[in-house]
């Protein structure tokens, strides 16, 4: 079913239902769940039924027309504070939440929340990207955690509780979001004409992991393209392929000239060897592919492994190796870095 447009999140609409109706609305939120599957658009749909000026709360169900509502959908409501981190920067900055040097504590979300509402109901603030809270900007959210202004609301959104400080993660009620259906993806892929064909569709669906930003990407021809060459060689790195990171690397630079352009992409990289890893894992045990015509073909071409734990590693190697692509490691020696490891890892497990 589908809340205000929102598909796949019905566990969690009654589950805000129950606490609305019971009158246990807890200050703070933390939302989990993988990139692209609708969390921060719940967020604000939350918002705006909290704050709009016709329904009641435990209704979850927003006029849409009233002044609140139109400027929630605008975002430009004077009690949401909408926060994320930006495209050139990788973490969210520490003025976002006390303002910059010559107004500190004066300007910034943490003086926004301690205000009065200025409809006189609440104040609710979204943090995006919480997965990108370094220490020094936790440090200045976390008294406003503590100690939470009468009325307000804090929804922080990142991707997995592991990538949350553990004082930000103890001062929250964790909500986890489920990746979406396949069959939700497909439809919105097609609703959205990113696909022309049911087949692409179909195709798109099984590679999104549940997320329409994987669905968006995966959609570029050159990406998939790049996807099954990348498999391929994983599939011969007991080979030592020679090459192979210059090639990785060039792909990246041709995303743009922009770093965090850059960066997402080796990111999308990184998480297409895990899956290609993760698989490997699954095909010993006899686990078939189902809809992706191109990683059944690599696995059948792929060298069966004897030893799941370096395979296992090999996973773990490339979301290690996400990490420090946020940490602002040197893109061309973090590739060389990431393929020598895995190739040393898979070394020798070849049946």
């Amino acid at each position: 079913m589908s809340w205000q447009g929102i598909e796949g999140h019905d566990q969690v609409v009654e589950r805000f239902r129950r606490i609305l109706t019971g009158g246990r609305l807890a200050s703070t939120f933390l939302f989990i769940g993988p990139g692209g599957i609708g969390k921060r658009a719940f967020a604000l749909k939350l918002a705006q039924s909290l704050l709009c000026e016709r329904s009641a709360d435990e209704a979850l169900a927003p006029c849409g027309d009233c002044p609140s509502c139109q400027q929630v959908v605008a975002q430009s409501h004077p009690d949401v504070e909408l926060v994320a981190k930006p495209k050139d920067k990788s973490f969210i900055p520490l003025e976002t939440f006390i303002g910059d040097r010559e107004h500190r504590m004066r300007e910034g979300l943490c003086h926004n929340m301690a205000l009065k509402p200025h409809g006189g109901r609440r104040k609710i603030a979204i943090i995006d990207d919480a997965d990108y809270l370094n220490q020094e900007g936790a440090n200045c959210l976390l008294k406003t955690l503590e100690e939470p202004p009468p009325n307000s609301l804090i929804i922080l959104i990142g991707t997995s509780e592991q990538r949350q400080l553990p004082t930000i993660r103890s001062r929250c009620q964790i909500v986890r979001f489920k990746p979406l259906p396949v069959k939700v993806i497909a439809t919105l892929v097609s609703a959205n004409g990113i696909s022309q064909t049911r087949g692409e569709t179909e195709a798109l669906a099984t590679l999104s992991d549940g997320s329409m930003e994987r669905a968006v990407q995966f959609a570029e021809p050159e990406l998939a393209e790049f996807r099954q060459e990348l498999m391929t060689r994983l599939g011969k790195l007991f080979e030592r392929s020679t090459g192979f990171a210059a090639d990785v690397g060039a792909f990246v630079d041709a995303a743009g000239k922009d770093a965090p352009i850059r960066r997402e992409r080796l990111k999308l990289v990184l998480g297409i060897a895990a899956d290609y890893y993760r698989w490997l894992l699954h095909a010993r045990t006899g686990h078939e592919v189902h809809g992706d015509e191109v990683l059944a073909r690599v696995l059948q071409q792929s060298p069966v492994a004897r030893d799941a734990d370096a395979v296992a590693a090999c996973v773990e190697r490339c979301l290690d190796a996400q990490q420090q692509v946020d940490a602002n490691a040197n893109q061309a020696t973090l590739i060389e870095c990431w393929i020598d490891d895995l190739a040393n890892l898979m070394q020798g497990t070849r049946a």
